[in-house]
């Protein structure tokens, strides 16, 4: 008996032993998350759908196509109250309907972005890239518009929204290209999309004038 139990007590000692060894082992590989990890992972996530995220581009396309879509909604009108044909009176009401809602939704990113709303004289008003129509300001525009009437007036109206909406597409392609917020960029790929379509319509209005 004596015998039995000196054998067993070391027996014992050494099971324990290896018992604990394996749990320390185990606790050391078991996978590690640090809490600053998640942290960053939450914060890049964050960045990453940050709506005030945008660069110069994106700005700049925000206050011009402002601009521009106002100059388009002011010829649009004028073709509802002058325009003989009705195919083109259509045509600028769904030009006013479609650019005002857009003018609203890039004034909302402008404050977002903390950026200034759109001076037409601090910026050097239709002389940009894309804003004058046949060499011609919006101002002169507007003039040689409202001096005519009927089936003249329809087709100088579609020629000049052409050349307006041409330029728009110029300016949607460099926001493409060089914008960084994913919402200007979708409404310059929408501009360009939608634009394109339209001056199809009124080339086919135009030839059939």
């Amino acid at each position: 008996m004596t015998t039995t139990r000196r054998f067993a007590a070391p027996a014992a000692a050494l099971a324990l032993a290896l018992t604990l060894a394996a749990c320390s082992a185990d606790a050391d590989e078991a996978p590690a998350t640090p809490e600053s990890q998640a942290t960053t992972e939450d914060d890049s996530a964050a960045g990453a759908d940050d709506p005030a995220a945008h660069n110069g581009a994106d700005t700049e396309f925000a206050q011009m196509m402002i601009i521009h879509h106002q100059g388009a909604i002011e010829m649009a009108e004028l073709a509802v109250e002058q325009a003989t044909t009705e195919e083109v009176r259509a045509l600028g009401q769904r030009i006013a309907a479609a650019q005002g809602p857009e003018i609203d939704l890039m004034s909302g990113w402008l404050d977002t972005w903390g950026e200034e709303q759109p001076d037409e004289a601090e910026m050097g008003g239709m002389g940009h890239e894309g804003m004058d129509m046949d060499g011609m300001d919006q101002t002169a525009v507007m003039a040689e518009l409202g001096g005519l009437s009927g089936a003249e007036f329809d087709r100088r109206f579609l020629e000049l929204m052409i050349e307006h909406h041409k330029g728009a597409i110029v300016m949607a392609e460099s926001e493409r290209g060089e914008g960084e917020n994913a919402e200007a960029t979708g409404l310059a790929q929408k501009i360009i999309d939608d634009q394109t379509a339209e001056i199809t319509e009124m080339t086919n209005l135009l030839n059939s004038l």
